[in-house]
């Protein structure tokens, strides 16, 4: 912007100052405007935030609880664990087995019966197709693999292996070929064929050919009773004994039952409870704090009076107050029947005692009042995944304050635009006014010696 060199020179007018003063009295009730809009729009901007924050955090909680599963988790208890383990699914109906391990699923394993000087030893070249049960793969044995270590190394690497692992052992009579069976199960028995006649011939081995191995490990099915009832299994781990019970088979015992007692799993109800109160009342906490006022402070939350928070507060409220309706088990509608009441603060309180016989007694119907399709869950996650939408209220709250925000900062350029011609055109003025007045001082400076001059003359 073009200034006056030395404004007031010529007059004496503190031309600088006049002119700031001027601008500054006109900037004021203009910037002060700009800034108490900017101020609240960055404080709603910030509220809506914590606001969302609040609800997402809450409608993370709220994800795993939608299905009756999260509170109807089982427990599987076994008497001896040495013998075997279990695990429920939240289907498994409470009850009480014996269970008695007499066989273990094994896995075959055979070792060459002849001892090789060592694993660099050459054994023949050809075709070998080995099988474990029903399946088999092949390998072809040239003179780049044809050692007892490149034997076992075109067993492991192939492709197409199906379940065969090559190992090799050194003993005092030399070193041997070791096949063993990936898999358990009396089906899972190894075979070695060969379309060789040479010393690939020594590492064959199924019925009728046995000699050429001795067999370390049978393969072997797992014998159990469940209930008296007999039971037979290719694994150790069974999944279909018993409905929604996995049964993990770990010691033989065939004399002595093992007791497996499959209950509901009361603590992890009560903990996935407790952990939603405590996120509701996290949430709510935060939703009040932006809608208060202090009378002592006389400070006010940055919400205060607004209606979309009024709406949301409400919208929670009701979600965890109102009775659920149309559930299978009609047992429990409420959370009040659980002993969780709303405190005078807003929060949840939680009667232990109460929510503890509630959950013994009604298991099921308590998994039905959160979980199920309008369940309390459900009903909350529903209504908290409708605010935070992107066509959301709060979506268009925040795209209304970001136009405003823009709107703001241009209005702010504006004025900086109007104001610094506003300056310019007080400087014109006052150049014109300092001339005029260095002028004036001219003049009168000059006829001041005229007439001095003059008044000699008469005397």
């Amino acid at each position: 912007m073009a200034t006056l060199q030395s404004p007031g020179v010529g007059s004496g007018l503190d031309v600088n100052g006049l002119v700031s003063q001027l601008v500054a009295a006109e900037r004021a009730p203009l910037q002060g405007r700009i800034t108490r809009e900017k101020t609240a729009v960055g404080t709603e901007i910030t509220a809506l935030g914590t606001l969302k924050g609040a609800l997402s955090s809450f409608n993370t909680v709220l994800g795993p609880l939608k299905t009756v599963e999260a509170f109807s988790a089982r427990t599987a208890e076994s008497s001896d664990t040495d013998v075997l383990t279990a695990t429920a699914k939240a289907g498994a109906a409470p009850s009480q087995y014996n269970i008695r391990v007499t066989q273990l699923a094994k896995a075959q394993q055979l070792t060459s019966a002849e001892g090789y000087d060592s694993a660099s030893t050459v054994i023949g070249t050809g075709n070998v197709t080995i099988a474990l049960g029903n399946a088999s793969f092949g390998i072809a044995i040239t003179s780049e693999n044809s050692t007892l270590a490149g034997i076992r190394d075109a067993i492991n690497t192939s492709s197409s292996n199906t379940g065969v692992r090559a190992s090799i052992v050194n003993s005092t009579d030399g070193a041997h070929l070791v096949l063993t069976s990936a898999k358990t199960g009396g089906a899972n028995t190894i075979t070695v064929t060969t379309d060789s006649v040479n010393g690939l011939a020594a590492l064959t081995y199924g019925p009728g050919n046995l000699a050429n191995y001795d067999q370390r490990s049978q393969a072997l099915n797992a014998e159990f009773t469940v209930s008296g009832l007999p039971r037979s299994s290719p694994t150790n781990v069974i999944t279909d004994a018993i409905d929604d019970v996995t049964l993990t088979l770990k010691t033989e015992d065939p004399v002595n039952d093992v007791t497996l007692t499959v209950a509901a799993n009361t603590t992890a109800a009560k903990a996935r409870i407790n952990n939603f109160v405590s996120q509701y009342n996290a949430a709510i906490k935060q939703l009040i704090d932006l809608g208060n006022y202090n009378a002592e402070t006389t400070k006010a939350g940055p919400l205060l009076g607004d209606a979309l928070l009024r709406s949301v507060t409400s919208e929670l409220r009701r979600g965890v107050t109102d009775a659920v309706t149309g559930l299978a088990n009609g047992a429990i509608t409420s959370l009040a029947q659980l002993g969780i009441t709303t405190a005078k603060d807003g929060s949840l309180q939680v009667d232990d005692l109460k929510l503890s016989a509630a959950v013994e007694n009604n298991f099921d119907a308590v998994g039905q009042l959160f979980g199920s399709a309008n369940g309390i869950a459900a009903r909350l996650a529903s209504r908290v995944s409708a605010r935070l939408e992107a066509t959301g209220e709060l979506a268009l709250r925040n795209q209304s304050l970001d136009k405003k925000s823009k709107a703001l900062i241009t209005q702010t350029e504006a004025m900086e635009r109007r104001l610094a011609q506003v300056e310019a055109n007080y400087r014109r003025q006052f150049t014109v006014l300092d001339t005029m007045m260095a002028q004036m001082q001219s003049t009168s400076s000059y006829l001041t010696a005229q007439l001095a001059a003059t008044a000699k003359i008469i005397e």
